[in-house]
């Protein structure tokens, strides 16, 4: 599987495994998320997805007890995580409203919780997770430096940011912001046209792309896109999934799709979007089956 530089410290695999669902998954036994994680590696996807939020802020612990319980493996992965998002649940029951907090303090504690939950010294990418419209740039921007400077995080960037949202916080920064995590697939065209893909292929940034699959609508509905996706899946002998993710694949902007799912059969297939040729014709015929009407 091709490797991906974000920056010149930080390469990711072209295909991320993505964890929002590990600890909704009926079976959390540290031998069953390594056997997830080896189905991974034996595909070459080496990057996991994770956020404090994700599973109510139990995901990163399902992580790191696999990891304490698997010497060496935390080598061979880069972790991804998140912060800023604080919802009434889990640690934050206390709390009276869900918001976004992307203070230096609370932003600081997340990374130290995580490092914590998942039994490493080092994250290797840490996410905004969602705009904060209190965000202080020159604060939150600092905090992030502060926290490459000092080893606990090797990269920062953000997710569903704006353009505008990227620019105010990367103008208060020393360091570069390395990806921008958003919504993109055959259900969610909007980045293709509203200037956010554009925008990071102006800044050469990698976008990640989350819920690759619709939110499993593309895999369950029975529409045109869906049609024309199984016609292309059954001559190029692999499953609709794969044409979802080689349909992101295929874009020039070098779009890294986050895969999430629980099943070990659907994981040890990740990585057969890798094999499906998408030309420029049959990259447009799927946009307009999903639009409903072809291009002007």
């Amino acid at each position: 599987m091709d490797r991906i530089a974000l920056s010149d410290t930080l390469t990711v695999s072209r295909v991320i495994y993505g964890m929002w669902r590990l600890a909704d998954d009926g079976n959390t036994a540290p031998a069953h998320v390594r056997a997830k994680i080896d189905a991974c590696l034996a595909q070459g996807i080496t990057t996991m997805d994770q956020a404090d939020i994700y599973g109510g802020y139990a995901a990163e612990e399902v992580l790191g007890t696999c990891l304490k319980q698997s010497p060496g493996l935390r080598d061979e992965l880069e972790i991804v995580t998140k912060c800023d998002i604080v919802a009434p649940m889990g640690k934050y029951s206390d709390r009276r409203v869900k918001y976004y907090d992307t203070s230096a303090a609370h932003i600081e504690a997340s990374v130290g919780a995580s490092l914590s939950h998942m039994g490493i010294e080092q994250i290797d990418l840490l996410l905004i997770h969602r705009p904060d419209p209190m965000m202080d740039a020159a604060e939150t921007g600092g905090a992030l430096d502060g926290l490459i400077q000092s080893g606990k995080i090797r990269a920062a960037g953000v997710s569903n940011f704006r353009p505008w949202d990227w620019d105010l916080l990367q103008s208060a920064m020393s360091n570069r912001l390395v990806t921008n995590q958003i919504e993109l697939s055959l259900a969610a065209r909007d980045s293709f046209t509203n200037g956010d893909l554009a925008h990071l292929q102006q800044h050469r940034i990698n976008p990640m792309a989350w819920s690759p699959l619709g939110g499993g609508s593309l895999m369950t509905e029975n529409s045109a896109v869906t049609a024309k996706m199984d016609d292309i899946a059954a001559a190029q002998g692999v499953d609709r999934a794969a044409i979802a993710v080689a349909w992101l694949l295929a874009h020039p902007a070098g779009i890294l799709p986050v895969m999430g799912t629980n099943n070990l059969s659907r994981i040890a297939r990740c990585s057969d979007a890798l094999k499906v040729e998408i030309d420029r014709q049959t990259w447009f015929e799927l946009y307009e089956a999903a639009n409903g009407h072809e291009v002007a």
